[in-house]
């Protein structure tokens, strides 16, 4: 039987999009306290089915799909800019597929502005209600308000109209930033990205006979399986070398590993496949936020979506892509490369910060690793000395030294120079894996 928890994001799944709730209002329709229904409702945030937005409470939207997630809805935009919504709220949830930016004659911004904009302007009536009739949403900057009869335009097309106290141009940055923020989200490959789903899932009941591992590792000659309990919830994993020489009829609540290690469907594969790395694990059950069971993902699938993630070109730009793009070969062969450090590569003090330098050890490392041999790698073991600072605007030359390779794991050590002086030095052990 479904929680109370779960009869609430039912109840709010199931309202039409732009609907208006409130904790309140939760707790009466349900009959909960209002606790329960405030945990409900931020559940719902985080799974993308409500927005709350300030000075205007909490609305139902569309959850969006990857493919979607770099567009913004209307709503993003007003907590982006922390804006104010002068009218049309019940078009918040909409989304909206560019911004105008209205710095321009009245007539020549117009033609830019179609249905499913967002035109960014300052304090001109006509313009934002040109827009609205044009089927766009208007962000008016400066902090400037609008006549009433617009916003009752915006009230009636469901287009919002938002204030926001920011100038032109550090708004259209900030949505910028946001679309680009949202690029690289999208770029990451997460596990519900790859599960095998429960109806494809092989899985036993506590209550099993271990007799049922055995048919089960036949039908799909897998010898690693997930035990639920009566509500779905995992309890266990059992494995070949549980049931070996067990009798056969024990159920296999009683030789099963309890409380084994799982995963969400928004953990990143990146992150589960160090898991299944370290832990030496060919099958991991994934769960939702009550721990039950919603499928698995091999070790093979794991893999197979980090080789095909490599391969794809990215859009979104992170800051470990800003420091290996400084990245040049050296034509010394003691010297692997050559990097330049940039102003966002430095500390406040303006000397090389480390966060980055562990970046630039560690890149180290791995090209030398995969000139060895090819495949991926996770780092296991880190150790760094920082022995001088790195200035701004210098150059540091890498030196990597293999110390030792075997048929799963790697140790390197990395030494980093300015001007002919040693400025750090690092040991690294990285586990191989196979593609």
């Amino acid at each position: 039987m479904a929680t109370k928890h779960e009869q609430i994001l039912q109840y709010i799944h199931q309202l039409p999009i732009g609907e208006k709730i409130s904790v309140r209002q939760i707790a009466k329709e349900m009959g909960v306290s209002e606790g329960t229904a405030y945990r409900a409702i931020k559940d719902a945030e985080n799974k993308g089915y409500v927005s709350t937005i300030e000075r205007v409470g909490t609305i139902r939207i569309e959850k969006k799909r990857k493919e979607n997630i770099e567009k913004l809805t209307y709503a993003e935009v007003v907590n982006i800019v922390d804006g104010q919504v002068l009218g049309g709220r019940e078009g918040l949830y909409k989304t909206l597929n560019r911004f105008v930016i209205g710095a321009m004659q009245l007539e020549a911004m117009m033609r830019y502005t179609g249905a499913g904009d967002l035109l960014i302007v300052g304090n001109r009536t006509k313009a934002h209600e040109l827009a609205l009739q044009a089927g766009a949403a208007v962000l008016i900057t400066g902090g400037f308000d609008t006549a009433d009869h617009v916003k009752k335009l915006a009230d009636e097309r469901q287009l919002p109209i938002i204030s926001t106290s920011y100038d032109t141009f550090t708004v259209a940055t900030m949505i910028n930033r946001a679309i680009y923020d949202q690029l690289i989200k999208k770029e990451i490959v997460l596990v519900e990205d790859i599960i095998i789903p429960l109806e494809k899932t092989a899985y036993l009941r506590v209550n099993d006979p271990i007799e049922r591992w055995y048919v089960l590792n036949k039908e799909t000659h897998h010898s690693r399986f997930p035990v639920v309990d009566d509500d779905w919830k995992v309890q266990g994993i059992v494995t070949a070398k549980d049931v070996l020489d067990m009798d056969r009829q024990l159920p296999i609540e009683k030789v099963m590993t309890k409380q084994p290690i799982t995963v969400n469907g928004k953990t990143s594969v990146a992150f589960a496949s160090h898991i299944m790395v370290w832990e030496g694990i060919e099958l991991l059950p994934v769960v939702d936020d009550h721990h039950r069971l919603q499928g698995i993902i091999s070790r093979q699938d794991v893999l197979k979506a980090l080789q095909m993630a490599q391969r794809q070109p990215q859009v979104g730009e992170t800051i470990e892509d800003l420091i290996t793009a400084q990245f040049r070969e050296s034509g010394d062969k003691e010297t692997l490369f050559r990097c330049a450090i940039t102003p966002q590569m430095t500390s406040y003090l303006g000397t090389l910060s480390y966060g980055v330098f562990t970046t630039i050890v560690t890149e180290a490392a791995a090209r030398m690793l995969r000139a060895y041999k090819r495949g991926d790698l996770v780092m296991e073991n880190i150790t760094i000395y920082f022995i001088k600072p790195v200035q701004i605007d210098s150059t540091v030359d890498v030196k990597a030294k293999l110390l030792e390779l075997g048929r799963k794991f790697g140790k390197v050590d990395v030494e980093v120079y300015n001007e002919g002086a040693i400025v750090g030095k690092a040991m690294m052990m990285c586990q191989l894996i196979d593609r």
